[in-house]
């Protein structure tokens, strides 16, 4: 049976996945999403048998279901036999301590978890785009890691090109050269302001069907691979049911803890629970833009200006897929817009408040100082020899201090990124320089190509950036430029 999926702004609207891919933003600036009872359920019988499968093959049989009707599943086979070969991307679940292990998702072609969202996304998109002989350019605003994932993982496609857009010295040098030193039909924008303006530009060009017109002649032209695409966030329900296949955990079930910065990871947990998965609970770590844990205690979701944080990847004040988790408890969240500029003028607005005792029960959150980061990486070097990566850090020490220390249930923390993309921080903490990986080093020495949009951002009252419509215009400007010379 095909699962249709509506827009979180616009339950009318209803596409298929192959539309959700192709359209990447809903309708009225809204996600897809499905309706949570039309989420499969897996038996846990068909969840043990996992233990024997790969990581490809637990793919299949958790994201069938969402893709059935729109694509075969001997083409989807190939698709993830492609994307997750072991070669390109092993995946390791590490014991550490008691029961605890730790699944790095981390040794993929840029480094980041993001890689297996990104190599999803792009062979799906490729092969819908093929069979049409359309194209489209995928559009990404990223506050770290997921710009090189995605810009590695289209890079050369023939019918994809992409436009990424990050914030100005808010990302390392190693995940800035992950987007800028590939050329070809990879444009990375560095833009004035912090990631929520990046998400906020790449949401208005995605919803600018006049200017892809325009400037394409062809208005549905654009495209996301934000954690905003359906294609990014359905292949984060496969990391739970990975790291349950390798826990021997006889039907127990277990506690993900997952460092988050726009939520993807996360409702990609929330996901997997609600298919059938003995997800005892979800934690999800935040650093000191602690909004979400904020609203869990007071019902309230006070949107303040972005604050830097070791784990840049997260430096998100607003994550998109709030969106999708307030609608999965019944809930409703949007951006109030100035409709004549296409800005945001109060961004998370609730206007029907979730269950909040079935999202308290299902998800604890704890925002982690910026000097907790480096302590918790120290910590976990000192006694177990294990050098984390600051987003990782911050899963740990929300499942450490959610199990109070005791680590005798079976638990999983998320490790999102390689500590070599972050040598100063864990030299910092621990006094040593990680290794960098091979790939980083293979970029160091090239040439790096910078679109830059310097006009100045909006600053609300509470000191919050926002994208300015003299911003837009040089996006749109520069964008023109590139793709049609003019």
């Amino acid at each position: 049976m095909r699962i249709l999926y509506h827009s979180t702004n616009n339950h009318q609207e209803k596409v298929s996945f192959k539309e959700a891919i192709l359209n990447g933003l809903a309708s009225n600036y809204g996600l897809y999403m499905m309706d949570r009872r039309a989420i499969p359920k897996l038996p846990l019988r068909a969840i043990q048998k996992m233990a024997r499968m790969s990581y490809a093959e637990i793919a299949f049989k958790v994201l069938f279901p969402y893709v059935t009707g729109d694509i075969g599943e001997k083409a989807f086979h190939k698709i993830l036999e492609d994307a997750y070969s072991e070669r390109a991307i092993p995946v390791e679940l590490q014991p550490v301590t008691g029961r605890t292990r730790i699944l790095w998702l981390s040794k993929g072609p840029t480094y980041s978890f993001k890689d297996f969202a990104a190599r999803f996304f792009s062979r799906v998109l490729n092969h819908f785009l093929e069979e049409s002989g359309e194209e489209r350019v995928v559009v990404v605003a990223t506050s770290g890691d997921t710009g090189g994932a995605v810009a590695h993982a289209l890079f050369g496609l023939s019918n994809v090109s992409n436009v990424v857009f990050f914030p100005e010295g808010s990302i390392s040098q190693q995940q800035r050269r992950q987007m800028t030193t590939l050329g070809g039909n990879v444009h990375a924008f560095s833009v004035n302001g912090d990631f929520d303006v990046c998400q906020e530009i790449a949401k208005n060009i995605l919803s600018d069907r006049e200017f892809a017109a325009h400037c394409f002649e062809d208005p549905d032209r654009f495209t996301s691979a934000n954690s905003i695409s359906l294609g990014r966030l359905l292949p984060q329900a496969v990391y739970p049911f990975f790291a349950y296949s390798r826990l021997d955990a006889d039907g127990e079930g277990f506690y993900a803890s997952v460092p988050s910065g726009n939520f993807g990871d996360m409702m990609g947990s929330v996901i997997a629970k609600q298919m059938g998965l003995p997800i005892k609970k979800i934690l999800c770590g935040v650093n000191e833009n602690r909004e979400f844990p904020d609203f869990l205690k007071t019902n309230e979701y006070e949107v303040q200006p972005s604050i830097w944080s070791p784990s840049t990847a997260m430096i998100v004040s607003h994550p998109s897929n709030i969106a999708r988790l307030i609608e999965f408890y019944g809930g409703h969240i949007f951006d109030e817009r100035d409709e004549a500029k296409r800005n945001v003028k109060r961004p998370g607005v609730i206007d029907k408040l979730p269950d909040m005792e079935s999202m308290r029960n299902d998800i604890f959150s704890l925002s982690v100082s910026n000097e907790e980061h480096y302590d918790t990486i120290r910590a976990v070097y000192e006694r177990y020899g294990i050098v984390l990566d600051p987003h990782g850090a911050v899963g740990w020490l929300a499942l450490d201090r959610f199990l109070s220390g005791r680590h005798e249930e079976h638990a999983v923390v998320y490790e999102t990124a390689d500590p070599g993309k972050f040598p100063d921080d864990i030299e910092k903490a621990i006094g040593l320089r990680p290794p960098t990986p091979e790939g980083i080093v293979s970029q160091q020495d090239l040439s790096e190509r910078i679109y830059r949009v310097e006009s100045a951002p909006d600053v609300d009252k509470g000191g919050g950036k926002r994208m300015s419509a003299d911003q837009y215009d040089e996006v749109k400007r520069l964008i023109g430029k590139i793709y049609t010379g003019t």
